[in-house]
């Protein structure tokens, strides 16, 4: 399929999703797609009424991807939904969806547009003051999201199978789904899957520490977080994005957050996340459970570039900024299995 037909395809897509929310086609103005995502295709439509909405259309299931992809909409609609009956948390509310892609409309999802543009986008317009304010301000909200807890550890949709009882368990078979992937699609790593299965399953005991399974966005770099207002003045306006979310262990939401970089480094978010509520203690336990965090999501960026087809350029990217921090966190995990810590 070409780029064009699928973006017809797509379209047809945005068509069905509207009229299944109940809306005549000649209720919508505009119909944008945006740009951005990496796996699913997103529109911007108004109506109208004067009402903005983000339609989300996931690729055909035909489309290669990592296990861990499967229905990726119902992690979306679960972290929205969970999250947004949280106080103060700026997320979209969830319109309309089908999750089930043999569904008459196929798979959608309809949630309302927030205001603003992505943090990364206004970054450089960002004076030292203004940026530590909004740290401090995403520290909180990250806190309070992280007051949200599910019914076990692991991806809602299932796709590795059910929710596990244990942060272990659904860690284990996580990162187990995901070097299968790794072997399937050849990846390029710095270590065999098989060395990095045998290291990470030696330190998984350390998981135990984790006993409550709560709501993991696991995406938010800058790209996942929208900044509305004038210079001086801004505010965050939306954390978006929330299709790879997890219920797991709060902490790993800060390997995104310093995204190639060490959060404890963040004095600002840190300090704000501790204003709200969130704790945030970096003893060797916890700097061991982030290193196979930072493992978990280095070798997701490391191992999407062969299914998602990225030209060289974006491949070449990877490895010289992703790879060094993936061996990075894997000599974190060789120490303390050295050192006997934390083993099964």
């Amino acid at each position: 399929m070409t780029d064009r037909q699928r973006s017809e395809a797509a379209r047809s897509a945005v068509d069905a999703a509207v009229g299944a929310a109940g809306l005549p086609a000649g209720e919508v103005t505009r119909c944008e797609p945006l740009s951005g995502g990496t796996y699913n295709a997103l529109f911007r439509v108004s109506l109208r009424d004067g009402r903005e909405w983000v339609v989300k259309v996931p690729p055909p299931e035909s489309r290669p991807g990592l296990g861990y992809e499967r229905d990726l909409l119902r992690g979306e609609v679960a972290f929205y939904t969970a999250v947004g009956a949280v106080d103060g948390v700026p997320v979209p509310e969830v319109v309309r969806y089908a999750c089930d892609p043999t569904a008459a409309t196929g798979a959608f999802l309809i949630m309302s547009a927030l205001p603003g543009a992505p943090w990364h986008e206004r970054d450089g317009e960002l004076a030292p003051e203004e940026r530590a304010g909004l740290r401090r301000e995403l520290g909180g909200l990250v806190a309070r999201t992280h007051t949200v807890t599910g019914p076990g550890f692991g991806y809602p949709a299932l796709p590795l199978g059910p929710l596990a009882g244990t942060w272990r368990e659904a860690f284990a078979a996580m990162m187990a789904g995901l070097l299968d992937d790794a072997e399937r699609y050849g990846a390029r790593l710095p270590r065999s899957p098989a060395v990095i299965r045998a290291l990470t399953a030696e330190v998984s005991g350390v998981l135990d520490e984790v006993t409550v399974p709560v709501a993991v966005h696991f995406d938010l770099w800058q790209g996942n977080v929208l900044l509305d207002g004038r210079a001086g003045a801004r505010t965050v306006s939306g954390i978006v994005d929330g299709e790879r979310m997890f219920w797991g262990d709060p902490l790993a939401d800060f390997v995104s957050l310093a995204l190639l970089g060490d959060i404890e480094e963040d004095k600002d978010f840190l300090a704000g996340y501790a204003a709200a509520g969130g704790r945030a203690e970096f003893d060797a336990p916890a700097r061991l459970r982030l290193a196979l965090y930072r493992c978990y999501l280095y070798l997701i960026m490391l191992v999407e570039v062969v299914p998602r087809g990225y030209p060289d350029g974006r491949r070449e990217w990877a490895w010289r900024h992703v790879a060094p921090q993936l061996e990075a966190a894997l000599r974190h995990l060789e120490a303390a299995a050295g050192a006997g810590a934390n083993r099964p």
